[in-house]
């Protein structure tokens, strides 16, 4: 049985999410990701479905992502050349950590309701 108040265990669980945030990078990673669970996309229609990311971000993210292993990037001989973007396994595999992501904003991403307004204590 593996005691939660050990420091190896919290250096090891530390330098594991430390990984995983260098190889999700941006604050984008995540929207992107789950985008891209949908099935692949090209840019602009991925820049339509996640209008909140600018242009150059967005190429940022798919870039850091590409590099990583979590998306692939297919270029398709037509004119205008068309790009793809999909998951790779590994991005695909991410899924079960959104849903999870996903469960727990439902239970404590909205702050309680009281008479219609945000209850905010101070």
């Amino acid at each position: 049985m593996t005691d939660h108040n050990d420091n190896s265990y919290l250096e090891t669980d530390s330098s594991n999410i430390c990984e995983v945030l260098q190889i999700l990078g941006a604050k984008w990673a995540f929207l992107v990701l789950n985008e891209l669970l949908r099935g692949p996309q090209r840019f602009n229609q991925l820049q339509r479905n996640t209008a909140v990311i600018k242009t150059q971000s967005l190429t940022d993210t798919l870039r850091h992502l590409e590099q990583n292993g979590l998306v692939l990037r297919q270029v398709f001989p037509t004119v205008p050349v068309t790009v793809e973007y999909s998951l790779t396994e590994k991005g695909s595999d991410f899924q079960t950590a959104l849903k999870e992501m996903n469960k727990w904003v439902e239970k404590w991403g909205k702050p309680p309701q009281v008479n219609g307004k945000t209850s905010i204590s101070s």
